[in-house]
């Protein structure tokens, strides 16, 4: 540089902030420096990415636009901050080591997807990394599973544990090559290392142990797989007795499986031949950098090793290969589709610890297909449906936590502990909220410890320290009494269960709560106000309060968590509510064993053990059993699920209509017409079917009426639709279609799920603003 260039010099400090590391940012930095002609340095910090440029002030100018502009694929710049520095003259650009002062509010990526690059080298023999388990680049791999800690460096990561051979060093120290500080980097000389374990017989590695689990799924074994975030068991979808033998080892009722499939071909072929619905969103999902399961509808009768696979479910949930070593597995000869589910028993979290793996799951598998590398953040699959060609998250994690959200409004430092079904827990602070991935019911000490475990890792990435705990204001709930007994010097704030729901929405969709909404929060329980059990409710909401505008009408819950468990026993208990007869015919009436029929009448007519519920699925439950379908729930929602299924074989011109009446000042929707209704068309001959269907209409009709009766009294446009029952993607529809044509704004969920796993969401924007007790 000449005397008059260097006085023409320009020096900035640039602050990135967002998603900036683990995504090559650093590299692209580096590559745009020297692009523009600039000298200076980059290096990570707890903040962020924090470059010095230096050059002429045109080219200074472009860099600080272009930082944001043209950042990697996976990056997400929330902010560019730069200040002058005084011009030093020195030449050359550095990657500088990283620094670990200051802040931590760098955001981790998560997991993504095996890119293009690597698989085309994956299958290419002339390749060093032909056939690498592990293969990964800038643009792909594991993030968020292998992060111990920031700034996101090597050392910083469960991959610190690999020495870099001398070929994977030159190409991270090159700046022209794609791996070029990429901290997954790796090769077959580097490690991990692939190794087969099966009882009774000597360890195989590598591509022998690869054959052996292809042959071993082959003959029907049902394999151990250890993945980024924990481990799944697998077997040959297309072989009915290995699926049948998983499902009984597993104890997994007639909770459907989730399928892989060897590629998009695949599950072409199957929606080819009439047997799925696949659209170009959906494809999107299942291609794109998350590769979530996705659950698609199913049409006609799937072949029996399908049917086996998700019995009497509308939806069939099928994912594509997300790592290298699920692309190898399902290659030929191998089986091209595998059910592939996470490897535990019903209702314990998922086995991420190797010793853990060989001990728990002994049972259930044949072999184990494992690996070296250590899986530091237990992750899900994530679980996402297509409501009117849009996202609708049913289980948010791999792929995406920890992304955080921005909020609309800043909070204090807050852990908000979410529910006690589909665990999702979060952390706030300022302008952002990082919810965990699925930790799953909390009903034992496995999935406590593993809440405490997710908590402290999620805590030290993001350098959150809680100050407000924000807990479910159900006395009972396991999260809250946890939560309560391990912080207690938190500032606490019980938030209701269906408010949550409701400001879940609101903070998404980024509404700053300074207008009240017409929320809509259907679900199976929340604790109400009242002490009794809520779950069909329509709440006059924002962040600093509620006001119960509409609900369910009450019926007895006879036995708690037993009506739950035999929907015959919430059909039974409508019907008495109702004043209908429980004739010997009726498939509830059938079902129930006659001396616990006897007992609960006797129950019902006394009030023992019956709480007083709104809930709408447990309405969704008794049509079930009213109607035939469903008696006997061996999963969440069973038979709310199977109605669905039985609903979407037919079509209904009209459905039944609720009675609406204002009872203590709230529009209250009776349930006996409906009944009364289901029981005229059962009388009649009507298929199950039909029954779902004018059933699904009848709901969707009621919430447009409470909807449009709210809007009357109060003025209010925007309506939001929340709670698990709106996982249901046929209501669901219906519903967005009735309201966008009654002229309402309709807020639903794209970020977070509308179950309990978005239950955290609610809970810290609550639990942030200083309303009173009576508040929330």
């Amino acid at each position: 540089m000449t005397v008059g260039q260097a006085e023409a010099a320009e020096r900035r400090r640039v602050a990135v902030r967002g998603v900036v590391q683990g995504v090559g940012f650093r590299p692209f930095v580096f590559a745009l420096a020297a692009e523009l002609g600039l000298s200076g340095t980059v290096t990570n910090t707890g903040d962020g990415v924090l470059a010095e440029v230096e050059g002429q002030r045109e080219a200074v100018a472009a860099f600080c636009r272009r930082v944001a502009s043209d950042a990697p694929p996976l990056a997400r710049v929330d902010s560019v901050e730069h200040a002058p520095l005084p011009a030093t003259g020195a030449p050359g650009f550095a990657i500088t080591p990283s620094r670990d002062d200051g802040p931590r509010l760098a955001l981790v990526p998560p997991d993504t997807a095996t890119c293009a690059d690597c698989l085309a080298e994956l299958a290419d023999p002339a390749d060093r990394r032909y056939q690498h388990p592990f293969i990964s680049c800038t643009n792909c791999g594991p993030r968020h599973t292998i992060v111990t800690g920031l700034p996101y460096d090597r050392a910083n990561t469960t991959m610190g544990a690999f020495p870099l051979c001398p070929d994977c060093t030159r190409e991270y120290t090159d700046p022209a090559d794609r791996r070029f500080h990429a901290q997954p980097v790796s090769c077959h000389a580097c490690g991990p290392r692939l190794a087969l374990a099966a009882p009774g017989r000597p360890t195989l590695e590598r591509d022998r142990a690869l054959d052996q689990a292809r042959r071993l799924l082959r003959e029907g074994a049902i394999l151990a797989v250890k993945g980024v975030g924990g481990y799944h068991l697998a077997c040959d979808a297309t072989d009915e007795a290995a699926v049948a033998r998983l499902r009984r080892r597993k104890r997994r009722g007639a909770k459907p499986f989730a399928l892989m499939a060897r590629d998009l071909g695949e599950l072409r072929r199957l929606a080819g031949l009439g047997l799925l619905e696949l659209s170009a969103v959906e494809e999107e999902l299942l291609t794109g950098a998350v590769r979530p399961i996705v659950l698609l509808r199913r049409l006609g009768t799937l072949p029996a090793a399908l049917e086996a696979a998700a019995p009497r479910s509308p939806d069939l949930g099928v994912m594509l290969p997300y790592t290298p070593l699920h692309h190898l597995l399902l290659a030929p000869p191998g089986p091209g589709l595998l059910v592939m589910t996470s490897a535990n028993l019903s209702g314990e979290p998922i086995v991420s610890e190797d010793r853990d793996a060989f001990a728990r799951l002994a049972p259930l598998v044949d072999a184990w297909l494992t690996h070296d590398r250590a899986i530091h953040v237990p992750c899900e699959d994530s679980v996402v449906r297509v409501v009117d060609g849009e996202q609708l998250p049913v289980r948010r994690s791999r792929g995406y936590a920890p992304l955080p959200l921005q909020l609309p409004v800043p909070v204090r430092p807050v852990l908000a502990v979410g529910g006690d079904l589909k665990n999702t827990f979060a952390l706030a602070r300022g302008g952002y909220a990082w919810l965990s991935g699925h930790i799953g019911d909390m009903d034992d000490l496995a999935t406590l410890d593993a809440f405490d475990h997710a908590v402290a890792q999620l805590s030290a990435v993001t350098g959150v320290r809680p100050e407000v705990l924000a807990v479910d204001r159900h006395p009972g709930y396991r999260s809250a009494m946890h939560a309560r007994r391990t912080r207690p010097h938190h500032e606490l704030r019980p938030v209701q269960h269906h408010h949550a729901h409701i400001a879940s929405v609101l903070a998404e969709h980024g509404l700053d709560g300074s207008r009240s909404v017409i929320g809509v929060a259907f679900d199976g329980t929340g604790y109400g106000d009242d002490g009794a059990v809520w779950g069909g409710e329509v709440l006059l909401a924002d962040y600093d309060g509620y006001r119960r505008f509409g609900q369910l009408g009450y019926v007895p819950l006879p036995g708690g968590d037993a009506a739950v468990v035999r929907p015959y026993r919430m059909a039974l208990a409508h019907l008495w509510a109702a004043g209908l007869p429980w004739s010997p015919g009726l498939p509830p009436v059938r079902a129930c064993p006659p001396t616990e029929l006897t007992v609960l009448r006797r129950q019902l007519e006394l009030g023992l053990n019956c709480a007083p519920t709104s809930s709408m699925g447990r309405l969704f439950d008794a049509v079930s059993s009213l109607a035939g379908v469903c008696q006997l729930a061996e999963y969440e929602a069973q038979a709310a699920i199977e109605l669905e299924a039985a609903a979407l074989a037919h079509h209904a011109s009209d459905g039944y209509a609720f009675g609406l009446h204002w009872r203590g000042g709230v529009l209250t929707a009776d349930p006996a017409p409906v009944l009364t209704a289901v029981l005229a068309d059962l009388g009649a001959g009507a298929s199950a079917g039909l029954v779902a269907a004018r059933f699904h209409r009848a709901v969707a009709e009621l919430v447009r009426s409470l909807c449009r009766a709210a809007r009357e009294e109060y003025g209010l446009e925007t309506v939001a639709l929340t709670g698990g029952v709106f996982a249901n993607a046929l209501l669901a529809a219906d519903c967005l279609r009735g309201l966008r044509a009654d002229g309402f704004t309709v807020l639903r969920h794209r970020r977070v799920p509308p179950n309990d796993g978005g239950l955290a969401l609610g809970q810290l924007m609550v639990a942030a603003r200083a309303g009173g007790p009576g508040s929330s």
